[in-house]
């Protein structure tokens, strides 16, 4: 499993519309895509204009091809692109260890 990590910061004031906006983009674009797996998102404490999206996917080709080359990814730049302060710094990592 290959997760993919995104840092992105929003404009000030618009934490509620954005969080709406990312969880629905999620649901109903990302989460049909060819090897997805599940998500989280989290808000930064000290500056809550920056959220962490987290997106697992079977294989990096998933995320870089299927998705990343489809017309699900302009529709999901259209729901959530109009948020972005600048660009999400994305990277994408391999499972070292976990926790049981």
């Amino acid at each position: 499993m290959i997760l993919e990590l995104a840092d992105i910061r929003i404009h000030p004031g618009q934490n509620a519309t954005f969080e709406e906006a990312i969880q629905r983009g999620l649901k109903t674009v990302i989460q049909g895509s060819t090897g997805f797996q599940g998500f989280k998102i989290n808000r930064g404490i000290e500056n809550t204009e920056r959220y962490l999206l987290q997106i697992f996917w079977d294989t990096l080709e998933d995320h870089t091809v299927s998705f990343r080359q489809s017309p699900a990814f302009a529709e999901w730049r259209a729901i959530v692109g109009p948020f972005f302060a600048v660009a999400p710094v994305v990277e994408h990592f391999d499972l070292v260890a976990k926790s049981a």
